[in-house]
C-alpha cells in the first residue's frame, strides 16, 4: 500500500515539472549518489566530503551542494539561473540516432555532450593545482552526468528529443504532460529503486566488478542499445525508424514489470561505475 501510493505520488510529481523532465529525477540521482558513497574507499570518501564543505565556494545559495544528495542534482538545479550556467545544457545528454550505426563523434562534436564531459570531470578532479571551487563543480558534474548517461533516452533516441516528444502512458496514469522520456526520468525509475532490497549497501568485490567494469564509450553503446533494443519496443514502437508514433505510447502493468528489472540495474550500474571513477579521479 505504502510503495502504490509513493508511485502515485512519484507520477503526479512529473506533472509539475517543468518539460523538458530530467534525468532520473533528484530520486534517482541521489540513489546512485549514495551507492557511490557505499562503495568508495575511505580515503575517497572523506575528500568528497571534504570538497563538499566548500560549497559556499560555488555561490549559488537557491541550489545546495553540502549534501550528496542536493550535489546529484546540483547540475539540474544550476539551468533554473539563467545565462550564468546555460552553457551547460547540452552536457546532460547525446543524441545518439538509434536508428544509424553507434558512433559518438556526431553527438559530441565540441565535446558537447554527457560522455565527454564525464571524461573531463575526472581530469579536472584529478587536477589538484585547480581551485577548490572548480573541482567541487567538476565533482558535482561527475556524480550528475554517470547518472544521465545510464539513463537510455540521454544515450540514444531518434529524431524526437530523447522521447520528450512522444506523448506516453504509463499503466493507468495518463496525464497529458507525460511523455516517454518522463515515464524512464520518474515512475518506472522510482518503481525500479524501491522494488527488492534496497540497491544503496556495499557491494563485494566479486558482485561490484563485472558492473562497473568498461569505458565511457562501452556505458555510452550500452545505454544507446537498450533505447533501441528496450526502451521503443517495450512502448509500442518498434517501427520508430520507418514511422513517426502518430499515437500514445502505452507501457501496461505487464510491460512495466518486464522493465523494472533492466531499469534497477541501470541505476546499480552508474552508482557502482560512479565509486570507480571517484577512487580514480581521487587516486584512492
Amino acid at each position: 500500500m505504502i510503495r502504490s501510493l509513493q508511485r502515485l505520488l512519484a507520477a503526479l510529481a512529473l506533472v509539475l515539472l517543468p518539460q523538458p523532465v530530467l534525468a532520473y529525477g533528484a530520486f534517482g540521482h541521489a540513489t546512485i549518489a549514495r551507492i557511490a558513497m557505499a562503495n568508495v574507499s575511505p580515503v575517497t570518501r572523506a575528500k568528497v566530503l571534504a570538497l563538499m564543505a566548500k560549497a559556499p565556494l560555488l555561490e549559488t545559495p537557491t541550489c545546495k551542494a553540502a549534501k550528496i544528495d542536493d550535489l546529484s542534482v546540483w547540475p539540474d538545479c544550476i539551468r533554473a539561473l539563467g545565462p550564468r550556467f546555460s552553457y551547460t545544457a547540452a552536457w546532460h545528454y547525446q543524441d545518439v540516432d538509434i536508428c544509424a550505426p553507434f558512433t559518438l563523434k556526431p553527438a559530441c562534436r565540441d565535446g558537447n555532450c554527457v560522455s565527454a564531459q564525464i571524461d573531463r570531470q575526472i581530469r579536472l578532479l584529478k587536477d589538484k593545482s585547480l581551485p577548490p571551487r572548480e573541482r567541487l563543480m567538476a565533482l558535482a558534474f561527475l556524480v550528475h552526468f554517470t547518472g544521465d548517461l545510464h539513463m537510455p533516452l540521454h544515450a540514444g533516441e531518434h529524431n524526437d528529443a530523447g522521447g520528450n516528444q512522444v506523448s506516453a502512458g504509463y499503466g493507468i496514469y495518463a496525464p497529458d504532460r507525460l511523455n516517454l522520456h518522463s515515464v524512464w526520468d520518474g515512475p518506472l525509475a522510482e518503481r525500479a529503486i524501491t522494488d527488492g532490497p534496497s540497491l544503496v549497501r556495499h557491494y563485494s568485490t566479486e558482485e561490484a566488478a563485472p558492473l562497473a567494469a568498461g569505458t565511457i564509450e562501452d556505458w555510452s553503446r550500452e545505454s544507446w542499445q537498450l533505447s533501441r533494443d528496450i526502451v521503443y519496443s517495450s512502448a509500442g514502437l518498434s517501427n520508430v525508424c520507418t514511422t513517426k508514433p502518430s499515437a500514445r505510447a502505452v507501457l501496461d502493468d505487464a510491460t512495466i514489470a518486464r522493465l523494472v528489472p533492466v531499469q534497477r540495474l541501470q541505476v546499480q550500474r552508474a552508482g557502482l561505475r560512479l565509486a570507480r571513477e571517484l577512487d580514480e579521479a581521487f587516486g584512492s
